[in-house]
């Protein structure tokens, strides 16, 4: 007897592998999915490219093996570190490079990560956050790469700034990617404006996609290969493992926390619409035990709730308002599934502002968040959301047949 939950799951599996044959017959960026994965007592089952160890481990048989990870790269409902996975199946692992935040996810925004080593099984550790001049000699020093890290949904989020460069380093030297899919928790939705003007590209902006572009790492790895993104439109001969069981329409609460300032699946659906905030001196939190779910400003205007932000672990240099009060909007209890991108804080804060220009105080920062400086425009303009909103569709309706070239998973309605 088939249900309409099982029948369903089929359907989205049959989507998923048609996807994956397209792909690998017209791309240089292949996707493997092994039968023998699916889980036939439990379908729903939602199963990360890393807990498929048959699905990669030949592929590392005999290779010497470097690795982009940190604290979400994990196997196995016990949380085991990949680095361990790879090491106790007898991978010659080399090195790992660790994106912003380090290999163990400890180092708050902007923050100098340096090389080092692994403090549990002393691995060489290379940054390529922020550059590495050794990073061409440490990749031509192996055969194949494998990538692993959370991404979040948002292109601000700079894990995805990561995969460009490993891309560029492995298409450079004629090395294999090997890139280990998970879910994106904002899935659901594409919005925001689209980086178009190479003027505002950085760290944090580093594609021209849409701010919350609805993109897998997996299968924006594919863009960048399908669009020429990397440098002198080098291809990467990467290989993506797929999610077993997950669309863009399905809710996935991370089982590790992505980074210092995002502890909980709340934080993460509200990201993208409070980030913004990070080119003002408006608080969204850090330094206390609700980073991105309170925003306040040291003004009672802004509200009768209240907080003080003071001194957390990582977060001691970067704190909006530290020792200060804080007045402002308490969004802790708002259901996390329900988020999507919205503009309504950052203008009820900038409309609330008494005196305006002191809102915008790190304009070349916000509008490189927002990857125009159109938006600050408009809010200075007095724009309402329904009107800043209407002005990114042209471009906005572009990015989303770009998009679906790409999908490997069935998409949100």
């Amino acid at each position: 007897m088939i249900n309409a939950t099982n029948f369903k799951m089929a359907m989205s599996n049959c989507l998923t592998l048609l996807a994956i044959i397209l792909f690998s017959s017209c791309s240089s960026s292949k996707s493997i999915r092994l039968a023998s994965e699916q889980p036939s007592s439990s379908p729903a089952l939602i199963i990360p490219a890393a807990d498929q160890l048959n699905a990669y481990l030949p592929l590392l048989k005999g290779k010497k093996v470097g690795l982009m990870g940190n604290q979400t790269s994990i196997v196995g409902t016990e949380k085991e570190h990949l680095v361990d996975v790879l090491l106790r199946e007898g991978v010659d692992l080399k090195f790992g490079f660790a994106p912003e935040h380090g290999f163990r996810g400890d180092i708050e925004r902007g923050e100098k990560v340096s090389n080092d080593k692994d403090s549990k099984t002393g691995l060489p550790l290379y940054t390529l956050y922020g550059g590495n001049e050794k990073q061409d000699s440490i990749v031509q020093s192996i055969d194949i790469m494998v990538f692993d890290l959370q991404d979040v949904g948002a292109r601000f989020y700079t894990y995805i700034t990561s995969l460009h460069r490993v891309m560029e380093l492995c298409a450079k030297h004629n090395k294999e990617l090997i890139l280990l899919d998970r879910p994106n928790p904002c899935g659901d939705q594409v919005d925001g404006p689209v980086r178009k003007d190479d003027k505002f590209k950085s760290n944090v902006s580093y594609h021209k996609i849409a701010m919350v572009h609805g993109l897998t790492i997996g299968e924006l790895a594919h863009m960048i290969n399908g669009e020429k993104w990397l440098e002198d439109g080098r291809q990467c001969k990467v290989t993506v493992i797929p999610v077993l069981n997950w669309d863009h329409g399905m809710m996935y609460d991370l089982p590790v926390v992505p980074s210092p300032s995002l502890p909980n699946h709340l934080s993460v659906r509200l990201y993208s619409s409070l980030c913004l905030f990070e080119g003002t001196e408006i608080s969204v939190g850090r330094g206390t035990d609700w980073p991105f779910q309170v925003v306040g400003y040291d003004n009672p205007v802004y509200g009768s709730f209240t907080y003080q932000p003071g001194e957390k672990s990582g977060m001691v240099k970067h704190v909006e308002g530290k020792g200060q009060t804080m007045y402002g909007i308490d969004l802790r209890q708002l259901n996390p599934d329900d988020q999507k991108f919205t503009l309504k804080y950052v203008l009820e804060f900038y409309n609330n502002m008494p005196d305006k220009s002191k809102f915008f105080t790190r304009a070349d920062f916000f509008d490189k968040l927002a990857g125009t400086d159109e938006l600050r425009k408009q809010i200075l303009a007095g724009k309402t959301e329904e009107e800043i909103k209407n002005s990114w569709k042209p471009e906005l309706e572009e990015y989303k047949q770009m998009r679906e070239k790409y999908l490997l998973y069935p998409d949100f309605k």
